[in-house]
């Protein structure tokens, strides 16, 4: 098994010593964290006597937060017990397939039901895309994130904005963001611009077909992405370095 150890010891010290009132992370926390980082890499059979000792918890937590990152889609049962959920390019299809429907129908019901507070907030984020630099893909995907859970927020319904957080959390299993690719985070100021403006106008056609175009071509950069991945398997064993992506 991978040592998650050695991988949360380094983690910690890139953060800082947390502060002695911050409450200490749950189990399930502290596992999803190093699936979604990839310090638990696909296919990593999950030991419950060394994810506890490693979580500083009884069996009993680590048992539950398994079965918790079970239903979250992050990892399965095998004959060998609980693994690490294993990737596909079919599954990449799969979440894109209910992606791009969800978030072109998430812009369709912002133009509908946003409010003036809800455009204020989508172009002060259009501005804070605007001052990311390329060189920083976690500054990108940070900014990028907040701009699409604006977009979500703007709609106002609750069932499909739980949808498209499953769907997010799923995504931020592959390694790299689609939007470090050349050029591509140029598109997508713009793709975000377009909506905006279609948003304001409580233009739902637009707003969806525009969603749907911005996130098919993501899923067309994250194919390719993926396949890179598995050419470089072999000498990586399959760690890619992460930036949790958001596309």
């Amino acid at each position: 098994m991978t040592n998650v150890k050695g991988a949360s010891r380094r983690s910690s010290e890139g953060r800082g010593a947390p502060s002695r009132s911050a409450p200490r992370p749950s189990a399930y926390e502290m596992l999803k964290e190093a699936i979604l980082q990839g310090r638990l890499v696909p296919g990593e059979q999950l030991v419950e006597s060394a994810l506890a000792e490693w979580c500083k918890v009884s069996r009993t937590p680590v048992r539950e937060a398994l079965t918790r990152l079970e239903q979250d889609g992050l990892v399965d049962r095998s004959d060998r017990g609980m693994v690490v959920r294993k990737r596909s390019r079919e599954e990449v299809l799969d979440i894109y397939e209910v992606r791009v429907d969800l978030e072109a129908m998430a812009g369709r019901v912002a133009a509908e039901r946003r409010t003036v507070h809800d455009v204020l907030l989508l172009r002060g984020l259009l501005r804070k895309c605007e001052s990311v630099s390329t060189a920083d893909p976690h500054a990108m995907v940070d900014v990028n994130r907040q701009f699409h859970r604006a977009v979500w927020r703007s709609s106002h319904n609750e069932s499909l904005i739980d949808l498209l957080e499953r769907l997010d959390l799923h995504l931020a299993r592959y390694p790299e963001t689609t939007l470090a690719y050349p050029g591509r985070w140029e598109s997508a100021k713009q793709e975000h611009a377009k909506m905006v403006d279609a948003i304001d106008a409580r233009d739902g056609a637009a707003a969806y077909a525009t969603a749907s175009h911005h996130f098919a071509a993501a899923r067309d950069i994250r194919l390719e992405l993926y396949g890179e991945e598995i050419l470089l398997e072999p000498e990586t064993g399959g760690q890619a370095s992460r930036t949790a992506s958001s596309e």
